[in-house]
């Protein structure tokens, strides 16, 4: 689920494409004469640079949302042309405030919007002739082979969507699952590895030139904390929560055993990789109904068929979304919101239909796309990307460069959070659920387990993907260890294992779509703690005093007012400062999703007494 916003447009269009302009290589030697390398002249500069970037994203982002929303070969021309002038300005202005930034005596907003500045490129090319188109060159062709990329089933040929979806699909034999690995990772991964050694060497340069010891460093440098500070503080994250992901694999590892047998899966020991229904090990979902407790059935309800009894049209669906909001306190949509979003995939044309929450102007002009479906999944995207819309909105009066979220984990665990809050309380409090449908309390440990296949599974993978390219950036895993190294973090992290034994020179990681496309994760894993720690404080800001997984804070304007307070810093101070004005702490912590699952803890633990732990 994708955010746009106007910073991110004018400041990140290089992110999906890095296309880097042809004269990036005659950066200026020195400031421009208006503006001397001095406190007020950074200031004065910093100042020019948003003007020109607030009036550039307006048109950038109408020329994105034309394209999304009728895809034709001349909305894609004109959106290359807006992404390359994008890119243009941005590799421009982060030389610039690369300078500026060693100024001494600097404001600390302005040293902040300069380091916004300096770390909004992901693969920064650096001045040396034909380094960026060389960089450019390689970043599509690694991006085009993923895209190309296929593997087999039975021995035929499967794209990559359809093979991902087969993953999951358990009636295949472990066979069949160990093929369609294997066969993607070898054809998907290992031909991008040389490429993929060189993209390093030259974005290296580039981090080098703004100032940073390497890319890594310079990915890490946008948390308010030096960048060892912050990966010392994500270790820990992940350590908070640890013994909630060993109970989950300890138990799913059993149920594995019993399901396939000690030749397979064996009772001690890491889990095979391709046994747990997605291609990567990310998110274990797929493979509840092997792993579901005893009597667990169905939940007394189901979301698709309430919507379908109330008759909610899409637009309806939307429209309660929007009621949850207004319920706290928050002003109702721009009229424009519903005239300009896009809410079903229309007849006529070809569209992007993945949902996307957007603002265009950053005044009122905000929308979603999404080809909606009268679901209860699509009930409950519909909550996250309207999270991202109020976040937007309330905002818009920052600067231009502070347009966005405290960092880049809250906007997701802020969508994240309002869809978390869709509990049968809630649904009682709109008028979609009778009160005696509510599921009783023997029915939780099968909810929690469902919710924790996905959240508490993706915790480590999500931990470990930017920890294995820090260590490639930095030097401290090279190109003859690439292999090695991430079938390392994933065992140590995660307790799995390929399937079949791996060559050293293959490229495993290269078959995850964010690695080729260098997209970093970091925001992922934060954004998967963030959302409990913000449920948490809502639901004691509204005196909630139940099992905190059915907390409803609907209609609660205390916790709107908390809410929006944090919402409306956007990104104009450090990211501590806006998470204790919501939850009254200064620290990212996986306390509240600890207390969220302690129920499937206790119940994990019971089923868990005497089998090993660990591997």
């Amino acid at each position: 689920m994708k955010i746009i916003t106007p910073a991110l447009t004018a400041l990140a269009l290089a992110m999906a494409a890095p296309a880097y302009a042809e004269h990036h290589a005659p950066a200026e030697a020195g400031a421009p004469a208006e503006f001397p390398m001095t406190p007020q002249g950074a200031a004065d500069w910093v100042a020019m640079v948003e003007a020109d970037l607030a009036s550039f994203s307006n048109r950038a982002q109408k020329v994105a949302w034309i394209n999304e929303t009728y895809i034709t070969d001349d909305t894609e021309a004109l959106l290359a042309e807006v992404s390359a002038e994008g890119t243009e300005k941005s590799v421009k202005y982060a030389l610039q405030a690369a300078k500026y930034a060693q100024v001494e005596g600097l404001d600390p907003e302005v040293a902040r919007k300069l380091t916004r500045l300096r770390t909004g490129i992901v693969l920064p090319a650096p001045t040396t002739e034909g380094s960026a188109a060389e960089l450019a060159k390689i970043a599509t062709s690694l991006s085009g082979q993923y895209g190309k990329g296929k593997g087999t089933l039975d021995g035929q040929p499967i794209s990559g969507s359809d093979i991902e979806a087969e993953m999951g699909n358990m009636s295949h034999t472990p066979e069949q699952f160990a093929e369609m690995w294997t066969s993607w990772h070898d054809q998907v991964g290992a031909p991008m590895k040389d490429e993929y050694v060189r993209m390093v060497e030259i974005a290296n340069q580039g981090a080098q030139e703004l100032g940073f010891a390497d890319a890594g460093a310079m990915w890490r440098s946008n948390y308010d904390m030096s960048a060892d500070d912050f990966a010392a503080a994500k270790e820990q994250l992940w350590e908070d929560v640890k013994p909630l992901y060993m109970a989950l694999h300890t138990y799913v590892r059993w149920k594995l055993n019993e399901k396939y047998g000690d030749a397979v899966q064996p009772k001690t020991g890491p889990i095979r990789a391709d046994l747990l229904g997605n291609m990567w090990a990310q998110e274990w979902g797929n493979i509840y109904p092997l792993v579901a407790p005893e009597g667990a059935g169905d939940i007394g309800y189901d979301l698709t068929s309430l919507i379908e009894e109330k008759g909610l049209s899409e637009k309806d669906m939307v429209k309660v979304g929007e009621g949850f909001f207004s319920s706290l306190g928050f002003d109702p949509l721009p009229e424009t919101f519903w005239q300009r979003s896009m809410f079903t995939k229309p007849a006529d044309r070809e569209v992007v239909c993945h949902a996307s929450a957007w603002d265009l102007d950053n005044k009122d002009d905000i929308r979603i796309k999404m080809c909606i479906k009268r679901n209860g999944d699509d009930f409950v995207v519909i909550h996250h990307e309207l999270g991202h819309n109020y976040y937007q909105r309330a905002y818009k009066e920052q600067d231009f460069i502070h347009l966005d979220g405290a960092n880049d984990g809250f906007h997701e665990a802020i969508g994240d959070m309002i869809a978390l809050s869709i509990t049968p309380e809630y649904l009682v409090q709109i008028g979609m659920l009778e009160p005696e449908q509510v599921p009783g309390a023997e029915k939780d440990i099968g909810l929690l387990l469902r919710q924790a296949l996905d959240k508490v599974a993706f915790l480590p993978f999500a931990h470990l993907v930017d920890k294995y390219r820090w260590g490639i950036f930095d030097g401290s895993t090279a190109p003859a260890d690439y292999n090695t190294a991430w079938n390392q973090l994933r065992l140590d992290y995660q307790g799995i294992v390929p399937p079949v034994e791996r060559p050293d020179d293959a490229f495993d990681a290269g078959a995850k779509y964010h690695i080729p496309a260098s997209v970093p994760y970091t925001r992922y894993f934060l954004a998967r703690i963030l959302q409990f720690q913000f449920y948490k404080a809502a639901c004691d800001a509204a005196g909630w005093q139940g099992p905190l997984h059915r907390c409803s804070f609907y209609g609660n304007k205390d916790v709107g007012a908390k809410l929006n307070a944090m919402l409306q810093m956007g990104a104009s101070k450090p990211w501590p400062d806006a998470l204790e004005a919501f939850t009254g702490s200064r620290e990212m912590s996986g306390e509240a999703m600890i207390e969220y699952f302690a129920p499937l803890m206790e119940w994990l633990e019971e089923q868990n007494k005497g089998k090993p732990q660990g591997w």
